[in-house]
């Protein structure tokens, strides 16, 4: 595959805002002219593997198209709502400074994926502290009341034998979680895995990445747990998406401000999150766009197969648009990496006007 590069030439203003300034908008793009399917733009190879395998798919995708002409467009209207800083201060998430953190966040990434309500049942809703939550939000309230109500959810020894009923009594709330006995198994064999392989703690992965790079730390977590090996086998090539893992490396980023056991070097060469929402946003702003086929059953909330081309194709493209959106912002003096696209998307995604059509359903572990 040709890899080529369109630079973009700013026509307007800087796009920088001083302190009590009014907001100005974000520089104007000139328009990008269509590119052939053949022609993209690789930011940043890192060794997670995941770049270079989706990369692969994006060449042979026919069912999901990229279409390069839209991150312009898509920039100049809601490029001013990027957040290029991100905190995890939040009422729902847990933090007292402590190893105990990172082992609340671990717990919380084992379980963070699939949240979405089959039809005609109620979306999972959790009351914290007299306010209601639903989906990973819904998931951080249960971890952090479930603490403070005295359950060891950071004990592998608990988690590793944790009962339905400990289990059905943490998500406690109006509806059920979906997955349940996918998060009742992933948790057990979490535990398991702690005390099997890593003394008891999770901290012990941090002796080898404290203070190295995250795509080590993605790697072992990847390596010993199934249950975050998010893999796919993409025609006759496998495909590597490593999205809660990605994620665990950077809530402990987050959460840590980049300091203590989040003080990886190169937070930068983890991609994007490849989930349900994001790719819903893309295809509002026009960056991706489904074949007819394809549209229809998402439109019909027909659920995808884990695994299957279609499947693939979505997710692969997703994390290839947001290299590219990374690259434009990066061309214009903007240092916004690939997880602060993510986040930016996905914010961008509890907006109305990203939900005018449905998100691709898929009943899977991984996100």
């Amino acid at each position: 595959m040709t890899i080529c590069k369109k630079r973009l030439r700013p026509k307007g203003g800087s796009g920088e805002q001083g302190a009590g300034s009014e907001k100005k908008p974000f520089p104007l793009f000139a328009p990008l002219f269509p590119l052939p399917a053949s022609c993209f733009v690789l930011l940043a190879m890192s060794d997670l593997q995941v770049l270079a395998s989706v990369e692969r798919v994006v060449a042979q995708s026919r069912s999901v198209t990229f279409h390069p002409d839209r991150i312009g467009p898509a920039i100049l209207k809601w490029g001013h709502t990027v957040n290029p800083s991100s905190s995890w201060e939040h009422p729902c998430h847990f933090f007292d400074g402590t190893a105990e953190s990172v082992r609340w966040i671990f717990a919380l990434d084992v379980l963070n994926h699939c949240f979405w309500p089959d039809p005609g049942e109620p979306v999972w809703t959790v009351i914290y502290n007299g306010e209601p939550y639903s989906g990973y939000w819904g998931l951080a309230a249960s971890l952090k009341r479930a603490q403070e109500q005295g359950f060891p959810i950071t004990d592998p020894h608990f988690l590793s034998s944790i009962s339905a009923g400990d289990l059905a009594e943490i998500f406690s709330g109006q509806g059920r979680m979906p997955m349940f006995e996918e998060r009742l198994k992933n948790l057990r064999e979490a535990g398991s895995i702690i005390l099997s392989e890593l003394g008891g703690d999770i901290l012990s992965l941090f002796d080898a990445a404290y203070g190295l790079s995250p795509v080590r730390l993605v790697s072992e977590i990847v390596s010993l747990f199934p249950s975050f090996r998010d893999e796919a086998f993409y025609r006759t090539e496998k495909v590597y998406f490593w999205k809660r893992a990605q994620i665990f490396a950077f809530d402990v980023f987050t959460a840590f401000g980049g300091e203590k056991w989040g003080k990886f070097k190169d937070i930068v060469r983890l991609t994007a999150f490849a989930d349900y929402k994001l790719p819903q946003v893309l295809r509002e702003l026009g960056i991706i766009s489904y074949s007819r086929g394809l549209s229809a059953r998402i439109d019909a909330m027909e659920h995808l197969q884990p695994g299957s081309e279609e499947e693939v194709e979505i997710r692969a493209m997703t994390v290839w648009s947001v290299e590219q959106l990374s690259n434009v912002f990066q061309e214009h003096g903007l240092k916004i990496v690939s997880t602060q696209v993510d986040n930016w998307l996905w914010r961008l995604g509890q907006l109305d006007a990203f939900r005018e059509r449905p998100f691709h359903r898929c009943r899977t572990i991984f996100y």
